[in-house]
């Protein structure tokens, strides 16, 4: 029998080297160019990865690269690399995306200004100077759907010509937009840009380009490696300023992820950013982390759930072929106010406490938005409950539950799960006709709530509220 490999992000030393031979031989392997890691939830993708980086450090004498698009998952894992290689603290950095665009920006000299209120304004002008007879008004579409249009498609890839957007596939967007309605955002996006010109700001998109120009026309000699986790997170630019660095050495640039596990809108494909990978890829396939019962819950939540994968085909997710473990059922547990859910939520918080033995650090508890989270945590600390934000984590020991946003938890793991303050609507069925608006949101929404169950190992339990609810 294999050794059980650790993809327990906050777990002991001893349990978070041990891997099975899949694993092991994965992290020592040398790929000819880009490679790809990717699988099923809890596959030991992350795990794999640190391992990894230690192992390329070591081998290399260089230095390496891990990064990935949550700017407070780094610090959880460089914790986790002092565990595992401490001889390699110091030989690893560990960096969200945004924070290393704008440090590689700082090191060049190149003008900037941190993203803020200018940007949001820029945007409030172009959106409230668009006619009432502009297809963008349509009663299918929402503004913030248009706002992620430009975020996530149009300047997530870097495109400056309309004709490259006029032909654009869109990948991760499914409503075919007419070439009048594409005239008509490329219109909103100009109008933005001039507003962004003239405030003299920037949004997170152009912070990412200017850094990938920057190491597209200067190259950063600083890194043997890039390891990249959760890379469908990641925009075309993002993932372009990466290979950037590495270009298409040996070992170079590796991209783990599940695409899956999508939760932001758009996406990208590998052929987009010019990288191929030619056989490079593999696929991890047996879950280490959670009970079958979990598994199979979550998996609800995406049964009818289609993507185009970075790889360019479409998906459905990747399966598991081996889980050895098994445990309680989970549940729907449904209120119909916020006292009701808040008094069972942490009578369930006692209950793994006291009656599983389970402690406080192994907790987590997810939602949503963030004033969901904050609203969690004020009504465990008037329970006299210790509690640490996500957003504070630093993946050191402590006994408090773990409160936070499922973006926040990405990458992360617990014992026990409980999913707070679940909207209904992402349950019940649809009626009537979605708009594009909705159809979209509500097809993140599962996704997400399918990330946020398959954080928990033993025990998951889920509360929902009504849609009219706070804090739904």
């Amino acid at each position: 029998m294999p050794v059980r490999s650790r993809n327990q992000l906050s777990g002991p030393p001893s349990r978070l080297a041990s891997l099975d031979p899949a694993q092991a031989k994965l992290l020592r392997r040398s790929f000819n160019g880009p490679a790809r890691i990717r699988g099923a939830a809890g596959t030991g993708k992350t795990v794999v990865g640190l391992h990894r980086a230690a192992y390329l450090a070591r081998s290399t004498g260089g230095r390496v690269l891990f990064t990935t698009y949550i700017g407070t998952l780094p610090k959880v894992l460089e914790s986790l690399l002092e565990r595992l290689a401490p001889d390699m603290v110091g030989r690893v950095d560990f960096m969200g995306v945004h924070a290393f665009a704008t440090r590689l920006l700082k090191e060049r000299g190149i003008a900037f200004r941190v993203p803020g209120r200018e940007a949001r304004l820029a945007f409030d002008d172009a959106w409230n100077a668009i006619r009432a007879s502009s297809p963008l008004r349509s009663s299918r579409f929402s503004r913030s759907y248009w706002e992620d249009e430009i975020k996530h498609v149009i300047k997530g890839r870097g495109l400056t010509r309309f004709e490259q957007y006029a032909d654009l596939a869109r990948v991760g967007r499914k409503h075919a937009l007419p070439m009048e309605t594409r005239q008509a955002v490329w219109d909103l996006y100009e109008a933005y840009s001039r507003g962004l010109r003239e405030r003299r700001a920037h949004d997170w998109e152009d912070i990412v380009l200017l850094a990938r120009d920057a190491v597209a026309a200067v190259p950063l000699e600083r890194y043997d490696a890039v390891i990249v986790d959760e890379a469908q997170d990641l925009s075309c630019a993002m993932v372009s300023l990466m290979h950037h660095l590495v270009g298409d050495r040996a070992d170079g640039l590796t991209l783990i992820g599940d695409g899956q596990q999508t939760i932001y809108p758009g996406g990208y494909t590998l052929g987009e950013v010019g990288i191929s990978l030619s056989g490079r890829g593999v696929v991890l396939d047996v879950n280490h982390r959670n009970t079958a019962e979990i598994l199979d819950f979550a998996k609800e939540m995406v049964a009818d759930d289609q993507f185009v994968d970075i790889e360019g085909v479409d998906g459905v997710g990747d399966a598991v072929s081996s889980i050895s473990r098994s445990g309680p059922a989970p549940a729907f547990h449904r209120f119909s106010g916020r006292a009701e859910h808040d008094r069972s939520m942490v009578e369930r918080l006692s209950e793994v406490l006291r009656l599983i033995g389970t402690g406080h650090g192994d907790v987590g508890i997810l939602t949503a938005t963030t004033w969901q989270a904050d609203d969690v945590r004020s009504v465990l600390r008037a329970a006299g409950i210790p509690v640490i934000m996500l957003d504070e984590y630093s993946g050191r020991t402590s006994d408090a539950v773990r409160v936070g946003t499922v973006k926040r938890a990405k990458g992360l793991e617990f014992k026990q799960v409980l999913l707070a303050h679940v909207d209904r609507r992402l349950l019940d069925p649809v009626t009537g006709e979605p708009s594009e608006t909705d159809r979209e949101r509500r097809e993140r929404g599962r996704r997400e709530l399918y990330v946020g169950m398959i954080r928990s190992r033993d025990g998951l339990w889920v509360g929902v509220r009504n849609a009219s609810s706070r804090g739904c």
